[in-house]
């Protein structure tokens, strides 16, 4: 089975080895579960906002249809302070690419939440309520957007928001900003139910 993987750093896995991206590390679960998936096509780079991905699913060009796809956007767009109408909009639009490449069936399109920034080491000295105020607005606007077109939706910022205070030692990567290997595997776990059902054609 072909999985894509579409987003930004946290997809990459900026500052992690390849085999500790989450979604390389869902695909070793659903191996583990007997589901016989490739490595994914990561279609992602650090820093990407909305429209960045979706020009860089325009100079990728992947090819042929997927079992799942992934998609994971948006932190870039809150930290550039780009207004959340504008996002709802593009979000939209890569949503129904992503179904695009899952021919045409959102159900075989996982969503994944955007991750809290702001209970990182590197947001010292910030407004870390209004991070996470944005963040919310920003998660709220792509929920709503996912269960509107019958995708499936992971919620992973309570987990990213662990990584506030000791958890930061071992939850984020030495730039102090990036999750490590070990919040990717949470991120897994987290996906892999609904991984299950997308692939398995399980109802919702």
């Amino acid at each position: 089975m072909r999985y894509l993987a579409l987003g930004d750093s946290y997809t990459i896995g900026e500052m992690v080895g390849a085999e500790e991206r989450w979604p390389v590390q869902l695909a070793v679960l659903l191996r583990g579960r007997g589901v016989a998936v490739a490595d994914p096509e990561i279609v992602a780079r650090t820093g990407w906002t909305t429209d960045e991905l979706m020009a860089g699913i325009d100079r990728a060009a992947p090819a042929g249809s997927f079992d799942l796809v992934s998609l994971l956007i948006g932190v870039n767009d809150q930290y550039r302070g780009r207004d959340p109408g504008e996002y709802r909009n593009q979000f939209r639009a890569l949503l129904e690419r992503a179904a695009s490449y899952a021919g045409g069936e959102a159900a075989r399109v996982i969503v994944l939440s955007i991750p809290d920034w702001g209970t990182t080491p590197f947001a010292e000295g910030r407004d870390r309520g209004r991070i996470a105020a944005e963040i919310d607005r920003f998660n709220a606007i792509n929920r709503e957007e996912t269960e509107k077109r019958g995708a499936r939706y992971v919620d992973v910022t309570p987990e990213s928001r662990a990584a506030a205070g000791e958890g930061a030692q071992t939850l984020i990567a030495p730039d102090g900003l990036h999750p490590s290997g070990g919040m990717y595997a949470g991120w897994a776990r987290l996906a892999l139910p609904q991984a299950l059902a997308a692939l398995g054609g399980a109802s919702r």
